[in-house]
């Protein structure tokens, strides 16, 4: 599998895990919040080995965003769904910060794409 189709890989589960993740904010399930730590574990994963100049903080918000969601998930069964829906609140955040950086390394590399066109 190639660089290019890796990341667009990652970058469509990282999408999926925001939006789902806004889903159950705003209609707090039990399945979409199940779903949205699968996709999110699953753009965590293929996160790993991925390369660019902010690899790193990328991987880490999606880090940072695993860290939200699977607690809300055992909070959400002992009935505390406010408190979940705060937690993933703080993985929504996470998950844009990483669509930003996203946005950023995309920015780079056409940039980078350009000026070795150029010579």
């Amino acid at each position: 599998m190639g660089k290019r189709s890796k990341k667009l890989i990652a970058d469509f589960f990282m999408l999926m895990a925001l939006t789902t993740s806004v889903s159950y904010v705003v209609h707090p399930s039990i399945y979409e919040l199940i779903t949205a730590v699968t996709l999110n574990l699953i753009a965590t994963i293929l996160k790993i080995g991925t390369r660019g100049i902010l690899n790193i903080e990328y991987l880490a918000t999606s880090i940072v965003a695993d860290f939200h969601l699977i607690p809300a998930l055992f909070i959400h069964e002992t009935g505390d769904i406010p408190e979940a829906v705060s937690l993933v609140w703080g993985a929504v955040v996470a998950n844009v910060v990483s669509i930003i950086i996203m946005l950023i390394e995309a920015i780079i590399g056409s940039l980078a794409e350009e000026e070795e066109e150029e010579f």
